[in-house]
């Protein structure tokens, strides 16, 4: 691991080497998690961040004091807001502890998707009901709260604790992943100060964010605000987080927790050798996460590129006995500073539980990496079409 002295900022964050000297830029704040001096060779990510863990299945996300184990395969429940199919709520929480059974116990979901936060709150109370406390102190429940770029008063964000706590069913809140629309606003400074007094005071665990770009992320590091990681999409047609994200992250300790990694199924067997510009001849683009991705399909190279990355995927995947969908999940979790990776559950309605277990049955050779570049390398930069981390939000 290099230590301090061998890494460069990323291009555009100014003075974000102070993260190892402990200079917050925010006037006042006297809670800074950068004031620990170093110690000989040890580089900052040693101090506030850890590597996966030893059985490879579980990531440790730090910061300080703050920790929170993952599973590095995460079921991702945006597939609850609707889009998807109708989501029986008895139904999705078998589905959930089936996952817990099976290994799989961190839910990734936020205020914003639906009922989701009330059926993780069902399926906490079940599992405490049925299997008791010992298996529920087992589960990870990580949530979002993206508000409207408002004035972020004490008042406001703690009514929003409060009701995803209520919601999800729980004392405290494993993780708070922070979304903010509007950068010109710098009121995300003042929630994420009021978040880190609501973790201290123990309504929160740990706190991290989603989408924010590699700007950003550095201002917050700077103001001693205690981020465990930044959830942003990530894919092997979208590598924008292993430019200037990965090299703060590497810098800092900060992992990333990626969606997208399977862009809502389109990188699986299913739409091997699919033509999507013939009508009726095919699987059809039909949920908000296919639009979404083949929107990223087309702005990163088109869809006959795309189907040479799945031939190739495919090719890989004969080879080590597991589906295109593992292959581009391994990749992932393969890459810099990924803590784990998002699979969506459409709880209730189907399951790919075999394949998520897959994922850590075997590992990409070289060769294997250079079939996937072969393709990849002649994609366009998303970061040039699109702009950083999250920047297609905020456009």
């Amino acid at each position: 691991m290099a230590s301090l002295a061998c890494l460069s900022a990323p291009s555009g964050l100014g003075n974000i080497t102070q993260l190892a000297f402990g200079t917050p830029v925010h006037s006042g704040n006297k809670r800074s998690i950068y004031q620990s001096r170093r110690k000989g060779s040890v580089s900052v990510r040693n101090e506030v961040g850890t590597d996966v863990s030893v059985d490879g299945k579980h990531a440790l996300l730090q910061s300080g004091n703050d920790k929170l184990q993952i599973t590095r395969v995460i079921n991702g429940m945006w597939q609850t807001s609707g889009g998807w199919g109708k989501i029986d709520r008895d139904l999705a929480v078998d589905a959930m502890i089936r996952h817990v059974d099976a290994g799989f116990t961190t839910f990734d979901m936020a205020d914003i998707y639906g009922p989701a936060e009330d059926i993780y709150g069902l399926f906490m109370n079940q599992i405490r009901r049925e299997r008791g406390e010992e298996l529920a102190s087992t589960v990870t429940g990580l949530t979002k709260w993206v508000p409207s770029p408002a004035k972020m008063t004490r008042g406001v964000v703690e009514a929003a604790i409060d009701r995803s706590r209520k919601r999800m069913d729980v004392q405290t809140l494993d993780m708070v992943q922070f979304h903010w629309w509007d950068y010109a606003n710098k009121g995300y400074l003042d929630a994420l100060l009021h978040m880190t007094d609501l973790k201290e005071e123990g309504k929160i665990k740990t706190l991290a964010l989603t989408n924010f770009d590699t700007k950003r992320l550095g201002v917050i590091l700077e103001n001693g605000i205690p981020i465990v990681s930044n959830q942003v999409q990530h894919s092997l047609v979208d590598m924008r987080p292993q430019q200037n994200m990965s090299e703060l992250c590497q810098l800092t300790g900060v992992k990333l927790i990626t969606y997208g990694t399977v862009m809502g199924g389109l990188l699986s067997n299913k739409w091997l050798d699919v033509n999507v510009n013939v009508p009726f001849m095919g699987p059809k683009l039909d949920t908000p996460s296919l639009g979404k991705y083949k929107q990223m399909v087309d702005s990163w190279g088109g869809w006959n590129l795309f189907q040479e990355l799945l031939r190739e995927c495919d090719k890989i995947g004969r080879k080590h006995g597991v589906p295109i969908s593992t292959v581009a999940v391994r990749y992932i979790l393969d890459q810099p500073s990924v803590g784990g990776s998002m699979i969506g559950v459409r709880l209730g309605l189907s399951e790919h539980l075999r394949d998520s277990q897959s994922v850590f049955r075997f590992q990409l050779d070289d060769e294997d990496r250079d079939r996937i570049a072969s393709v990849t390398k002649r994609g366009k930069n998303l970061m040039d079409v699109i702009g950083d981390c999250g920047d297609e939000y905020r456009g």
